[in-house]
């Protein structure tokens, strides 16, 4: 233990010769940290690996730590190299290595004395540094020396103060009466004494000429004396009023920034829509910027723009929402044809009877190819629920692919069944369930 308090004593004699060799170093500081001691971590390293401990995540939680109180000393050395010297009180009973668990807490004293190699000097704010040092503790009447190597933080506020955070692994170099440990703190270091910095020498500053920009105007009369300007403006630059890079003499637009092509103004919009003429494929006209500044398209040119046009490629009217009108003669076959589609009972096998009324459908499909067909099947309520619902779907899947069999494209056709959620007629009735067992055939676009 005297040894090492030599050591220490030392290592803080050598400080004022080396300090004269920097022309920045750290001043003088006295701080206060809160810190962790972590045993649980360090021997689980120790028994496996650090990978297997990150891996596993058996680092130990706060509750597994020794806090204690600690008060440091600081003094710089060189530029990027600072003493620091560390005494710490913790109150704790396994601070001792293979011995057995004391009954009572008892008061552990660590001290050591660290060289902090910074990766940026003190005319930094922020400066990670690596540390590395001697130790020495006393615990009870047991006394013990360690070797603390380790990583940290320190922040500068304005010259005056740090906050710092520093991990240390500690090493026992009496390892039968010290423990290997991390040792993590944060505390605050204010100076007590003056930053240390070397005079500089300095050049003498030339005499200030009369016409500092050279400009030809005597500082005197010079408005700008550091700026070369014009007569005309009493010295100063010819002004650029609205930052375009174009001085008012030049500037057509003075108020208004603008591009040099067009004399200092903005680059027009012809047909003002908001989109300029340099990016308006169609400057003339007023359009959209999704259409990069022309008119919605009307592709069939039937009054209706594709936006609004369901039938963007064929000619239609506005109360078909740009499709073309379907002729009544077209929509009364369809319609009888709805009437006369018969299947087996119970079953979705169409009847031969409804094949004439369907192939006049596949004609009117077949002369209008840009025509859709949906195909909705209904059931009355005889039956069950589910039931009825799958014989409707299977009955409007049955005609769907009776079209398909013609040649009609899938893409065309449309099939749904409803069962028997939708009558048209009272169920109470022989014929009003007639009525309900039905597929409708609708023509759109």
């Amino acid at each position: 233990m005297k040894k090492l308090i030599a050591l220490l004593l030392g290592v803080s004699a050598l400080l004022p010769a080396v300090e004269a060799q920097n022309d920045y170093l750290r001043a003088s500081q006295i701080g206060i940290s809160f810190f962790l001691n972590d045993y649980n971590t360090a021997d689980r390293i120790r028994s496996s690996s650090l990978s297997s401990v990150l891996n596993n995540k058996q680092w130990s939680k706060l509750g597994e730590m020794k806090p204690g109180i600690a008060l440091h000393f600081f003094r710089g050395i060189k530029n990027n190299i600072d003493f620091a010297g560390t005494v710490a009180f913790s109150i704790e009973k396994e601070a001792l290595p293979n011995r057995p668990v004391f009954t009572q807490d008892a008061l552990f004293i660590e001290a050591d004395a660290s060289a902090q190699f910074k990766m940026f000097s003190d005319k930094y704010w922020l400066q990670p540094y690596l540390s590395a040092g001697v130790g020495a503790q006393k615990y009870k009447s047991y006394y013990g020396a360690f070797v603390p190597v380790g990583v940290g933080l320190k922040i500068n506020f304005f010259n005056e103060a740090d906050l710092f955070f520093n991990s240390q692994y500690r090493v026992p170099v009496t390892p039968e009466t010290s423990r290997y440990r991390f040792f993590n703190n944060v505390g605050v270091a204010g100076n007590v004494g003056k930053k240390r910095i070397q005079p500089v020498k300095t050049v003498p500053i030339p005499v200030v000429p009369k016409d500092t920009d050279g400009d030809g105007i005597i500082d005197d009369n010079d408005k700008c004396p550091d700026v070369k300007g014009v007569e005309k403006y009493q010295g100063c630059p010819v002004p650029d009023t609205d930052k375009d890079g174009l001085n008012d003499d030049e500037d057509k637009c003075p108020t208004v920034a603008g591009l040099q092509k067009y004399q200092g103004c903005p680059v027009p919009d012809t047909d003002k829509d908001g989109i300029n003429d340099e990016e308006d494929k169609c400057p003339s006209v007023s359009g959209v910027a999704r259409y990069e500044g022309c008119p919605v398209p009307d592709t069939d040119k039937d009054g209706i723009n594709d936006e609004e046009d369901k039938c963007p490629t064929v000619p239609g009217i506005a109360a078909q929402q740009g499709c073309p009108e379907i002729a009544q003669e077209v929509v009364e076959k369809v319609a009888y044809a709805s009437r006369n589609i018969y299947f087996n009972t119970g079953s979705a096998k169409l009847l031969s009877k409804s094949f004439a009324p369907l192939n006049e459908v596949v004609k009117i499909l077949q002369e209008n190819p840009d025509l859709k067909l949906s195909i909705e099947g209904h059931t009355d309520n005889t039956g069950s629920a589910d039931r009825n619902q799958q014989l409707s779907e299977e009955r409007a899947a049955a005609v769907k692919a009776y079209f398909a069999g013609k040649g009609i494209a899938a893409s065309r056709l449309s099939s749904a069944g409803y069962g028997q959620e939708k009558p048209v007629a009272d169920n109470k009735t022989a014929a009003g369930r007639q009525q309900n067992r039905r597929v409708e055939l609708k023509l759109g676009y």
